[in-house]
């Protein structure tokens, strides 16, 4: 699965059954809820959850973040948060 570019949501095509509601059709206030949800859950899946719950939350995660970053391709980037090289 693409993790950002035009194969927004991968498991469509790729006979994968589809997680929750497509991305796409998520409000704006729906995405970001449902990445912070993500996101909240995170250490503790990683560190605790079966594989196949960790994948599946690997895959949500990839397809709420493809959206995001569809939805924002010019996103505000945060000048404190880059390092210089």
């Amino acid at each position: 699965m693409p993790l950002w570019g035009d194969g927004r949501v991968a498991a469509a095509n790729s006979g994968i059954e589809p997680l929750g509601v497509d991305p796409e059709e998520l409000t704006e206030e729906d995405l970001i809820r449902e990445m912070e949800s993500l996101h909240r859950t995170r250490l503790d899946t990683l560190r605790h959850a079966t594989d196949s719950a960790l994948a599946t939350h690997l895959r949500r995660t990839a397809e709420l973040e493809t959206e995001y970053l569809a939805r924002h391709p010019g996103r505000e980037v945060d000048p404190t948060r880059l390092r210089e090289v």
